[in-house]
């Protein structure tokens, strides 16, 4: 059992930064495949980035390509969303989640929510124009 908490999220001007954080509990974080999707208001969860268990991958929309950037600290157990030049249209709820790594063999789209079992229960990012 994993249990994410996100923060971080607020109020910030179009342009501006915001770093997200997700805490997860118990001792075997390393080995989680951990994602970043977000949600607007009446619209579907969708995919922002992920990064793989040790690190070294990262994948991103292409929205969100050189503006957004994943990174993680295995030693204290979270991961990190550095968001930059913020945009209007980057705002919704933030959702962190996590997938077993099954290694190089595990098959699977790291862009659909199915595809991890454990979600966080958001954070709000709003940015004004």
């Amino acid at each position: 059992q994993v249990q994410l908490v996100e923060s971080g999220g607020g109020l910030v001007q179009a342009g501006g930064s915001l770093r997200l954080s997700c805490a997860a509990s118990g001792r075997t974080f390393s080995s989680y495949i951990m994602g970043w999707f977000r949600q607007a208001p009446g619209l579907e969860r969708e995919f922002v980035g992920v990064i793989s268990s040790s690190g070294v991958y990262t994948y991103y929309t292409d929205s969100v390509k050189g503006r957004l950037t994943i990174s993680r600290d295995n030693a204290k157990n979270t991961v990190y969303l550095q968001m930059n030049s913020l945009k209007p249209e980057d705002t919704a709820v933030y959702h962190c989640a996590a997938r077993f790594s099954y290694g190089i063999s595990d098959s699977y789209d790291y862009t659909r929510t199915m595809s991890y079992k454990y979600w966080g229960q958001g954070t709000q990012v709003t940015v004004s124009s």
